[in-house]
Formats: structure tokens, sequence, C-alpha cells
């Protein structure tokens, strides 16, 4: 350990200066060198925040918009290997193409369904990249919905349904991906849900901003 009373042959202030900085340095390096140390199930996505005064804070809870995530937790026992995000990109277009699905969309919802986690599982049970419902995955004959092609041909294929029955209306097909076709017909159309409002909007601007078109589709939706 060191002895803060020492400047080991550096001028005092030099030593505190030097050593301040080696300890920025090595902070980082024991971080990383830790997460090897923990087991794959416990991991978590991993946040940063660096303070006025250079001070590290790693969390796996921020608590303030000021956190940086640096690691991803694409990983769960039992459901599926992971994929990198870019590795996506294929399944997307082919199932765009298969089904007349602009690929943004599928991108968009994917997006707001699981943020491109393989491996998310919502308390409802939802499942994979596109949260399919169980009853949703046995419809459309899935084996494996945390497997990244079979949840995106099924999610897609599921949305393309409701498409063609809204009449290709896009708030309701949204509405009925995340409430349930039968919630839009019993309504009349968008249900009175804040969930689902929520995430009729969460998707649209992520369309968006796929497509780069600004907040044109987000605007016509209104509360």
């Amino acid at each position: 350990m060191f002895d803060m009373g020492r400047s080991y042959g550096y001028p005092s202030q030099t030593f505190r200066v030097v050593l301040m900085n080696t300890c920025k340095l090595i902070a980082p390096a024991v971080f990383v060198f830790g997460l090897w140390m923990v087991p794959r199930s416990a991991f978590a996505d991993v946040y940063f925040y660096k303070d006025s005064q250079g001070v590290l804070t790693f969390t796996n809870v921020p608590n303030h918009g000021g956190f940086r995530r640096v690691i991803r937790d694409n990983y769960a026992p039992g459901t599926g290997s992971p994929i990198v995000n870019g590795s996506y990109e294929e399944l997307i277009r082919a199932a765009s193409g298969r089904h007349n699905v602009d690929a943004d969309l599928i991108r968009a919802v994917i997006k707001a369904e699981s943020d491109f986690r393989s491996n998310a599982r919502s308390h409802k049970g939802a499942m994979g990249l596109m949260q399919l419902m169980p009853e949703t995955a046995r419809l459309h004959n899935v084996a494996d919905a945390y497997d990244p092609s079979e949840n995106v041909e099924a999610g897609v294929r599921h949305l393309k349904i409701l498409l063609e029955r809204f009449q290709g209306d896009l708030q309701l097909s949204l509405a009925a991906y995340n409430a349930g076709s039968g919630a839009v017909e019993r309504h009349g159309g968008i249900p009175p849900f804040a969930e689902t409002k929520d995430y009729i909007r969460r998707v649209l601007r992520f369309y968006d901003s796929y497509r780069g078109s600004g907040l044109e589709a987000s605007q016509q939706f209104r509360q």
C-alpha cells in the first residue's frame, strides 16, 4: 500500500497528482477484470458516470441521466445464443421481403419491444426480440421464441396479419400488437390504456428516427 506521508522521491504535490492519475487509470482496469470473475448468470447492463472531479461510478441501476451504458447484458441461461445487433439486419430484411413489411417498422417494433435483446422476457411472459406472447408463438408454430430467426419471422408475420386486418392503419395495428386485436375491436379504436398509447408513441418515434423523416408519423397520433 502507498504511504501518503511519503513522496518516494517526488515533490509532495507532484506525487499526489501522479498517484491520483494512476488510480484513475487503474480503476477501470480493475473493474473490467472483476467482471470476468463474475459468473455469467449474474450479469446485467452496466453503466458508468464520471463526475466533475473525474471520479468514476459504475452501477447496474443508474439513478440519473448522466450515466452511460458500457456493457450490455446479452446473455441468459437457456434463452438462446446472444447475437450482436448488427447480425439481426439480415433477419429483418429477409422477413421484410417475405411479408412486405417496412424493414424500418420492424426495427422500430424490436427497439420498443426488447431493445434488440434476444433473451428479453417481460413480466407478462412475452419473449424474445419481438416479445411474442406464448399464444402468439403457438399460433405461428414457434419452437423457440428466444431464437432470433424464429422470433422475427413470427413477429413480422403477426404484424402483417394485423396490418391487413386493420386495412393498413399503422396506429391500430400497433395497438393490436400491444394490447391484442380484441381490445382494439371492443373499444372501436385505440384502447384507452396508458401503456398502449405510450407504446404507439415510442414505436412511431423510433420508426421516424430509422426512416430519418422527423416527427411526421408521431405527430399524427393524438391522445
